[in-house]
């Protein structure tokens, strides 16, 4: 086959591949001596693979170390006449990138695991929760990574479980919400990532769920991370009004970790009951856009109140459509809820076909179409029921 033939083909790649594979594989001819390695080559060869392979376990360790001298020197500079000589200048800036870091490696649970092991709960918990001048960001970086690292791992949370981080995350929680006193607006954004380390520590972790849900605490945590009213007295409520509202990401936060709960597997009716306020309070509230200005939240809450009424708890042991806890409490708001949906769908349904806000409301119209086909499947002995038993909540609780 002539030169020009060869050099046209099609499987001309194939030949250079095989080229390349024949003189770049190590292969010697076989009338070519082995040579053994000198020093110097040994040597080089080693010190690449050092430098080339980061060892994880290694890494962390570093980190823990730099981290805890650093977070050292800033609780030590906070005591007036105790300034100590650093040994390392390891700057804010410093330790949010070793954060940063050790969250990345947290992400494979072994890691997360072995970074455990090596006691990383107890400084990652005293990082977020220690009274004293722990900069803001540095308790943000801790519950960062503590959140990443019991995200689906039971024996994290479960550490974290005995470490008692529930009561203190929530006083942690409470000491960052506004008060409406000395204007303390409080910060949302350390809140946040308290509802978001606790939701990663509990879900899936029926212990951990169930010892959650039986702290009073905990649902005034949800309440105030929903924006739910407390007060009882018209003055408290007049101070509460004062307060701005809180952000989004809390209480898009909050409400995922309430759905959680009441539609986890291990979810009985006592549970739906003990978290009737907030129950009532979506039905009334999250799911009106004249209450709820994001449609994420509210379609949220319409999904939430959807599978409520589709699910049943797992402890009654017979098959149901409704659970009875869920679809008692949910069939109280049953004409607010349908007369808002009707509102609304029909609302949805004016706006312009191929328009960017229809578009937007595209998910927002099915949760609702969805949660009306659900109402309708109701069965209205639940309320008569529950007014035979001598309850005497049937009308609906307003916010």
């Amino acid at each position: 086959m002539s030169s020009s033939v060869n050099n046209n083909s099609p499987f001309a790649w194939l030949g250079l591949l095989k080229w390349s594979l024949a003189y770049s594989d190590g292969t010697r001819s076989s009338g070519e001596e082995f040579k053994p390695m000198s020093k110097a080559d040994v040597e080089f060869l080693e010190k690449v693979m050092k430098e080339g392979i980061i060892d994880e376990g290694e890494r962390m360790k570093e980190i823990l170390r730099s981290l805890t001298e650093g977070v050292e020197r800033v609780l030590n500079e906070s005591v007036v006449g105790r300034e100590e000589e650093k040994k390392k200048d390891i700057s804010e800036d410093d330790m949010l990138e070793m954060f940063q870091e050790l969250r990345d490696i947290v992400e494979q649970i072994d890691y997360a695991r072995a970074f455990m092991a090596m006691g990383g709960i107890t400084f990652l918990l005293g990082c977020a929760t220690t009274e004293g001048s722990v900069p803001k960001s540095i308790r943000k970086s801790s519950l960062s990574v503590l959140a990443t690292m019991c995200q689906n791992n039971p024996p994290v949370q479960l550490n974290l479980l005995e470490a008692g981080h529930i009561p203190q995350l929530i006083q942690l929680f409470f000491d960052y919400s506004p008060t409406g006193k000395n204007g303390d607006i409080g910060d949302d954004s350390i809140r946040e990532k308290v509802v978001q380390t606790l939701s990663a520590s509990i879900r899936g972790h029926a212990m951990a769920e169930h010892i959650f849900c039986q702290n009073e605490q905990a649902k005034t945590m949800l309440r105030l991370g929903l924006g739910m009213p407390q007060a009882s007295d018209q003055a408290t409520a007049m101070a509460e009004e004062s307060l701005a509202k809180p952000s989004m990401q809390l209480r898009k936060r909050s409400l995922f970790l309430l759905k959680a709960l009441l539609t986890a597997d291990e979810v009985t009716s006592e549970r739906i009951m003990q978290h009737e306020c907030l129950l009532n309070f979506v039905c009334k509230h999250e799911i009106n856009p004249e209450c709820e200005e994001e449609a994420e939240i509210r379609e949220m809450g319409l999904e939430m109140l959807t599978e409520l009424i589709a699910r049943h708890p797992s402890s009654a042991g017979v098959e149901s459509i409704i659970s009875p806890a869920a679809g008692t409490i949910i069939a109280r708001h049953k004409e607010y809820i349908a007369s808002v949906g009707v509102k609304r769908i029909k609302e949805i349904k004016c706006l312009e076909e191929s328009s960017e806000e229809r578009d937007y409301a595209t998910l927002e119209l099915e949760a609702w179409e969805q949660l009306m086909i659900a109402l309708s499947k109701i069965d209205e002995t639940l309320h008569d029921n529950q007014d035979c038993q001598g309850d005497d909540r049937t009308a609906p609780v307003l916010f």
